[in-house]
């Protein structure tokens, strides 16, 4: 039996599953909000074309208006400026978005305090435990944030100085950008960065450092918790968009006995 055929027949008898860590996509999905003057993109909203009617008698469509970092969405580099000669979302190399999964679980944390941070002893903790980072890995940021997704309000968590999300220092957003075994990081919140990221220096370290380096962002994933420490296979499947600065995605993690 070959590697193929051995892993249609575990999907098949369900000795590996097909997790889903998306973030269904609606008009009432959170996205990320920025202060005037700054400019915002759009959330998804469909226009029918046709709907079983006149316009189409035996068939229905939409047309579909959607902001590229809008739900579950990847990040490419030329989203941000330190990438902006970097790839676009259909440049990036299918095997890249395809990789194991290291799950860094910090829920417990990010519970008692919103605005907590991922500092790099965190993931020389991890490596204590589980050993080296595996090659061309995700790293999934565990935070348990996604339990808020059905409430836009607490999912954002916003108050007069901004939202309190958790995230990711500086000297972690640089110790994963130089780290060559990292294709991406994924979170459960709105934004690969922190609530708080505005007021760090640099701000948005992790779109500023994790871009610039060619590496990429997941965000609004869900179902983090069913996920092992180690052993899973993430699969990402963003829109070939043209030059575009990042895609709604359908993003799996392929799990060996779940």
């Amino acid at each position: 039996m070959s590697v193929l055929q051995g892993l249609v027949a575990a999907l098949s008898d369900g000795s590996v599953q097909v997790i889903d860590l998306t973030t269904p996509l609606s008009g009432d999905t959170p996205i990320l909000n920025l202060p005037q003057p700054l400019a915002n993109t759009v959330g998804l909203s469909l226009t029918p074309v046709s709907n079983f009617d006149d316009a189409g008698p035996a068939w229905a469509w939409n047309d579909v208006t959607v902001g590229e970092h809008a739900g579950t969405h990847l990040d490419a580099p030329v989203h941000w400026i330190t990438g902006r000669d970097g790839k676009s979302v259909d440049e990036i190399e299918p095997s890249r978005l395809v990789g194991p999964i290291v799950v860094l679980d910090k829920s417990a944390e990010a519970a008692q305090d919103p605005d907590f941070l991922l500092e790099p002893e965190h993931f020389e903790e991890w490596q204590r435990d589980h050993g080296q980072l595996p090659e061309n890995c995700w790293v999934i940021f565990r935070t348990g944030w996604s339990a808020r997704g059905g409430n836009a309000a607490e999912f954002v968590n916003a108050d007069e100085n901004g939202p309190h999300t958790p995230g990711v220092s500086v000297a972690c957003a640089k110790w994963m950008a130089g780290n060559d075994r990292i294709s991406g990081f994924g979170v459960e919140t709105v934004g690969v960065d922190a609530g708080q990221a505005a007021t760090m220096d640099p701000m948005f370290p992790v779109h500023s450092f994790l871009l610039g380096a060619d590496k990429y962002g997941l965000t609004s994933l869900r179902n983090v918790e069913r996920l092992p420490v180690t052993g899973a296979t993430l699969v990402v499947a963003p829109l070939p968009i043209v030059g575009g600065t990042g895609s709604p995605a359908r993003v799996y993690a392929l799990v060996e006995g779940a």
